[in-house]
């Protein structure tokens, strides 16, 4: 499937979020759709060493998960252990 088509994504949404493919802004299918991309772009980096503005695009990606890792935490420590665990994110 193509990374990133409309498909792929309700696939993530609704493996990860809590009411379904619907529910696109819970803090759960948020960072699950954010490590997706943050894998796929990795991936592209192990070949293109120099794309630049690729790499910039990531580390602000991974700032923005680390984010809406921090608030999750924050509001419920079960729930952001729980996320953590699902997608075999580390800290």
């Amino acid at each position: 499937m193509d990374y990133l088509s409309p498909e792929y994504k309700k696939e993530i949404f609704a493996a990860h979020s809590k009411d379904g493919e619907k529910d696109t802004g819970s803090p759960e299918a948020q960072i699950a759709l954010f490590t997706k991309r943050i894998s796929h772009l990795t991936e592209h980096l192990k070949e293109n060493k120099k794309d630049h503005s690729t790499r910039r695009g990531l580390m602000k990606l991974v700032g923005k998960r680390r984010s809406m890792l921090d608030y999750v935490a924050k509001k419920d420590i079960n729930r952001y252990r729980a996320i953590i665990k699902e997608l075999g994110i580390r800290k």
